[in-house]
C-alpha cells in the first residue's frame, strides 16, 4: 500500500497580510499615494484655504478607498465596477423588422395541439422474480405449480 502524504491546505485566502500594524500592503500604498498627492497640493498652493479646500476631500476619499468595504469587498473594486457600468451600460436594440399586423397575428395564433403521447408497454402481469425468491426463501418447499400455494396467491 503506498504511503499517504498529508498536505497542508491553506486557509483564510481572502485575508490580506498585515505589514505595518493593522495596515495591509494595499492600504499602505493607497495612503502613501494620498499623502504624496497632499504634499503636491501643499507645494503648488501655498494658500491655506486652497490647501484645506482641496486637501481634506482628497484625504477623505483616500481613507475611504483604503479602509471602506462594501459587502466584504474593498471599496476600490466597487468603484471600478461602477466606472465599467457607466462606460458600457446595458445596450438594448429594438428590432422593428416586423409590422404591427405580423406581431398581432403571431400573438393571436392558436397553439398547435401536442402530438399524442407514445404508447407505453403494458406492465407485466406477474413477475417471475417474486416466485423464484419465494422458492429460495422457503428452501424449495414452495413450488409455483402446487395447488395450495396458488390458492393462497389468489387471496
Amino acid at each position: 500500500m503506498p504511503e499517504q502524504t498529508q498536505f497542508v491546505v491553506p486557509q483564510f485566502l481572502d485575508v490580506e497580510s498585515k505589514i505595518i500594524g493593522p495596515i495591509t500592503g494595499r492600504q499602505f500604498a493607497i495612503l502613501l499615494g494620498v499623502l504624496l498627492f497632499e504634499f503636491i497640493i501643499y507645494r503648488v498652493f501655498l494658500n491655506l484655504l486652497a490647501i484645506l479646500g482641496l486637501g481634506i476631500p482628497v484625504l477623505v476619499v483616500g481613507i475611504v478607498f483604503a479602509f471602506a468595504k462594501v459587502n466584504g469587498q474593498p471599496f476600490h473594486y466597487i468603484a471600478l465596477n461602477m466606472i465599467q457600468t457607466l462606460r458600457r451600460p446595458g445596450f438594448r436594440v429594438w428590432d422593428k423588422s416586423q409590422t404591427d399586423a405580423e406581431i398581432k397575428a403571431r400573438i393571436m395564433k392558436e397553439e398547435e395541439p401536442l402530438p399524442p403521447a407514445p404508447k407505453l408497454k403494458a406492465p407485466l402481469e406477474r413477475s417471475r422474480l417474486s416466485e423464484m425468491s419465494l422458492v429460495v426463501n422457503t428452501g424449495g418447499v414452495y413450488t409455483p405449480e402446487s395447488e395450495q400455494w396458488a390458492e393462497a396467491d389468489r387471496l
